[in-house]
């Protein structure tokens, strides 16, 4: 197939290869010039604009940051709804709030285009290898067109429900993830405060009833996990400003709903707090530097 892949950061950029490794022809689109130059050096085609990527793709794949890009996209000034042709199949795979993936769904269906929410999980590792899980919100119909493609990028599929869905299962998961990898820190720096080796308590941990995927996967302490963040300056990953934005769309849909998220709320302070202090570029992960005994 013909693919436009927009957005290639670090989690967009191998998702992109992938579907070119897969023989598809993607032409890709960034703003950022070394994003570019990545995914060229792997074989794909580099678009000029946005707008340039659309043209003759069957389908295309979004990956920005947050809500406002998404909208800014589709339906802002550069309106490229406007310049996708009818039958088109758009899969976002953005984070973003419900609201903005159904408003934009609207317009899509209106103008003739298929258009789903289908957010991921599994980390820049998972981008990667592959082995992503995507949580897919639209038709059945819908999903099912868009199933050969997602294969190609992950190995977990789930279909969340209408257009929209996707997005609440993914930040419900990401509120978990982010509360979990707190609780995690805390855990791995009272023991190394307390002289306990962090590859062993964590270990322990791992093995015992805190079992959880930072300390299966995604260690917060330098050295536990050789192709973790934490073990690499905590650069590349998943940003703390990113997370921050992640628990700040939970605890907005919480408030909408009326729904009780008191840890998710104390997350999203206690990440807003790391981003001021000067983190909010590292990887969520560092957060453990704000409960890590000094000196």
């Amino acid at each position: 197939m013909q693919i436009a892949f927009i957005g290639l950061g670090n989690m967009g950029g191998p998702m992109a290869i992938n579907l070119h490794k897969a023989g598809h022809s993607v032409k890709a689109f960034d703003l950022s010039q070394d994003a570019l130059a990545k995914v060229k050096a792997e074989g794909l085609q580099v678009a000029a604009s946005a707008q340039d990527a659309v043209q003759g793709a069957e389908a295309i794949v979004t990956m920005l940051p947050a809500s406002q890009h998404v909208e800014g996209l589709f339906l802002g000034n550069g309106n490229l709804l406007a310049s996708i042709a009818k039958g088109t199949l758009v899969i976002d795979s953005s984070t973003i709030a419900a609201a903005t993936s159904q408003k934009v769904a609207k317009a899509a269906e209106a103008a003739g285009i298929d258009f789903i929410d289908a957010p991921v999980s599994g980390g820049t590792g998972g981008a990667i290898a592959g082995t992503l899980t995507f949580m897919v919100g639209g038709s059945t119909a819908q999903l099912e067109r868009a199933r050969p493609l997602l294969e190609k990028m992950g190995a977990n599929i789930f279909h969340a429900g209408s257009v929209g869905a996707g997005q609440t299962a993914k930040i419900c998961n990401n509120m978990l993830l982010g509360i979990l990898m707190v609780g995690t820190s805390e855990a791995i720096a009272l023991g190394v405060a307390n002289g306990l080796d962090p590859k062993v308590l964590s270990e322990i941990m791992r093995r015992s009833s805190g079992g959880n995927w930072a300390l299966e996967k995604y260690n917060p302490f330098p050295g536990v996990h050789e192709n973790a963040p934490a073990s690499k300056g905590y650069a590349g990953g998943f940003g703390t400003d990113l997370m921050l934005k992640d628990l700040g769309l939970s605890q907005e849909n919480a408030i909408a709903t009326k729904a009780s998220t008191p840890l998710g709320g104390m997350a999203r302070a206690i990440y807003a707090a790391h981003s001021i202090a000067g983190h909010g570029g590292e990887d969520f992960s560092s957060v453990i530097k704000m409960v890590q005994k000094k000196g």
